[in-house]
């Protein structure tokens, strides 16, 4: 049966240099489109990405909102453009504080943003706000990477009444790529939205690092799959553990396996 299907990734190639992450962002959207369901797909605007050459232009209708985010407004600005080969639209996230003026995830030293967790926050809200304006309602919401772990939880508590989302299901993807450095204890704080509430993160470690904000991302979710061969096993674990359907590592050849297990995770 044909679903609606959005991914939020935070990585997309050709947009940013090819890892496991990045090809996994582009190929998966491209295999179940090409199985006929229809799809959204998002990343984050990173300041790497050539604008000129990737043809990237700003949606005008759907900028202009602001974020509060930490007690501060931010601009919410969205571009797109398409990958050409496979006609996947992306949708791209972008601020000047938070990506336009920036690296990816760490500076020119390889040192890791301190305020990664409030860019992942904008990041989630900004995606779920954007499909809301564009009156769109998927069946299944995919994250993949950790700038989209806190997606599951604005889903299940902050955006659950919204019409978008009300019946989405919610898939995470794990990967071996992580954070060096934890979000520091304000970003529960900074979390705070709505019905997404301080009392619900009291589970999780005061310093979110990236096993912490795995389990958020898990405890949210619907289902879970190892998209890499090595990912955290500790992570894997706890989903066994919390009783949320797990897919092992399927191999190069997984739109089969998703496409199945899409369909159980929906009760099909």
């Amino acid at each position: 049966m044909a679903k609606k299907i959005l991914f939020i990734n935070q990585e997309i190639s050709p947009y940013v240099p090819d890892n496991n992450l990045s090809l996994m962002g582009r190929r998966l959207p491209e295999v179940i489109q090409d199985n006929n369901h229809e799809i959204r797909t998002f990343m984050p605007k990173w300041g790497t990405i050539n604008e000129r050459r990737g043809q990237l232009h700003e949606v005008i209708r759907l900028s202009g909102m602001n974020l509060i985010i930490n007690d501060t407004d931010h601009p919410l600005i969205i571009k797109v453009a398409s990958i050409q080969q496979s006609r996947v639209q992306v949708y791209f996230i972008d601020n000047d504080d938070y990506f336009s003026k920036r690296k990816m995830t760490a500076d020119e030293s390889g040192i890791d943003y301190p305020d990664n967790g409030e860019r992942a926050i904008f990041f989630a809200r900004g995606v779920l706000e954007t499909v809301k304006k564009l009156r769109w309602t998927p069946d299944i919401v995919h994250c993949q990477g950790w700038m989209s772990a806190v997606v599951p939880l604005y889903i299940k508590t902050a955006y659950h009444d919204e019409p978008s989302f009300a019946d989405v299901k919610v898939v995470t993807s794990l990967f071996t790529k992580s954070i060096s450095q934890d979000f520091g204890t304000n970003f529960k704080k900074c979390l705070e939205f709505r019905e997404a509430k301080a009392e619900l993160l009291e589970k999780y470690n005061d310093n979110f690092d990236f096993n912490e904000l795995g389990k958020l991302a898990i405890d949210y979710s619907d289902g879970v799959i190892e998209a890499d061969n090595e990912v955290n096993s500790q992570l894997s674990e706890y989903a066994v553990e919390q009783n949320i359907p797990l897919l092992k590592y399927p191999g190069d050849d997984f739109g089969p396996a998703y496409e199945t297990f899409y369909n159980t995770i929906c009760g099909e």
